[in-house]
């Protein structure tokens, strides 16, 4: 099927990315879409202001009718006006070396409250947020190793905090008192949440660095219809919300500090309360118990050059505050990474290699791309051998591997 040159395999599923000139337009083909799975399940679509990120079928298998289904949906995008561009698909996910498996994977999963995707992957339940797989860790590795040069930071609204922190024992430390280490010595800051701002106009929604709700829909056209409303609103406010669409509900996101007064401010919380007063219009309740933030973060001595690797590698941006070192993804589908100065005269630091490292996962037409923009933005390639993944080393030495299945 012609259609099918829209798709891609990645992560195990057909996956395809139609760009939009607005979230109305990219709703409208939601709609359409939940017309096309009427009586069965929605496919996961994250709806963006440039267009929509879909992806079809359950990991692992794809069956006749999932093809199917991508083909209809390819004619619709097109019967739209939108063209579809299969090398924006990408996915960042983290992996971690673990030598004492079992204590590590369930730290992990506590903290972040995944659920198992395998005997080797954990992943977020809402497919939102990267998945964490464990590698083998390296024999005869130190007992109280050398803290990496990356951590993970996560936000959970204040109550899953506490029971994350419960789960996996242990007194926070660190500066703010917020990071845990699990028994290999990796590092997370898990940062409790907050409400958006008093009053009731909108309590179904927590800020978790992000302004996140999560309102569970049973049907795909009532889950098309809020869809709908909220990029009416959002168009009408000039703010470029996330709305992620599951099976078992919509997420509606601001992005990472985009709800503060830098970005929208008063205009957001002024548009969170219509947003709220559309879902209840429509007979939803919103569970936002479920909210997370993922981002990962890098310390180096050179922070401009290790952040252009990363931007470049990646093809992210930065973050328009000259203040920050955030770099995040255009189309905000894939975790920010944020860059933090170290002590030059940390040799043992320096030296260290990670116990943990990212993976992105891309087409395979692009792997030969990306691995040429890492080398010129001054990475190293360091394992080239399999035809499906090449690990290359930033400037100053954390991994990233570039696979494609």
């Amino acid at each position: 099927m012609d259609d099918l040159r829209d798709w891609c395999v990645l992560d195990a599923r057909l996956g395809a990315w139609f760009a939009a000139p607005s979230l109305s337009v990219g709703a409208a083909l939601v709609r359409r879409i939940a017309d096309l799975v009427e009586g069965g399940s929605l496919p996961d679509v994250d709806l963006r202001a440039d267009g929509l990120r879909i992806r079809v079928g359950a990991s692992g298998r794809t069956r006749d009718d999932d093809v199917e289904l991508a083909g209809a949906i390819s004619s619709a995008a097109r019967d739209a006006g939108l063209a579809a561009d299969p090398g924006a698909l990408q996915s960042v996910r983290l992996t971690v070396d673990a030598a004492d498996r079992r204590s590590v994977v369930s730290f992990w999963q506590s903290v972040f409250g995944y659920e198992p995707v395998d005997a080797d992957t954990l992943g977020d339940p809402l497919r939102r947020d990267p998945t964490i797989s464990f590698g083998e860790g390296r024999p005869g590795a130190e007992p109280k190793p050398v803290r990496d040069r990356f951590h993970v930071d996560v936000v959970r609204p204040p109550d899953a905090v506490q029971a994350a922190r419960a789960a996996v024992g242990g007194e926070p430390f660190g500066v703010y008192q917020l990071t845990l280490v699990d028994a290999d010595g990796n590092e997370v800051d898990l940062v409790p949440g907050d409400r958006l701002a008093e009053g009731p106009e909108t309590a179904d929604w927590r800020v978790v660095f992000g302004a996140v709700t999560f309102y569970p829909v049973a049907s795909p056209a009532r889950a098309g219809e809020l869809a709908s409303a909220v990029a009416e609103l959002a168009d009408e406010a000039g703010l470029p919300l996330l709305v992620d669409l599951r099976p078992g509900g919509v997420t509606i996101d601001s992005g990472k500090d985009r709800w503060e007064e830098d970005f929208g401010g008063q205009r957001f919380v002024d548009l969170a309360a219509r947003i709220q007063t559309a879902a209840r219009e429509l007979g939803l309740s919103a569970d936002p118990s479920g909210a997370r933030f993922v981002q990962f973060c890098i310390d180096a001595v050179d922070v401009a050059a290790v952040r252009a690797f990363w931007t470049s590698v990646l093809g992210y941006r930065h973050d328009p505050r000259a203040f920050l070192t955030d770099i995040h993804d255009p189309r905000w589908l894939d975790p920010v990474i944020m860059f933090q100065p170290m002590d030059p005269s940390d040799a043992a630091r320096r030296a260290h290699r990670n116990r943990a490292h990212l993976d992105l996962v891309v087409p395979p037409d692009r792997v030969d791309a990306r691995t040429a923009a890492a080398v010129a933005a001054g990475g190293r390639v360091v394992a080239d051998g399999a035809p499906d993944r090449r690990t290359v080393l930033d400037p100053e030495g954390n991994e990233l591997t570039i696979v494609t299945r």
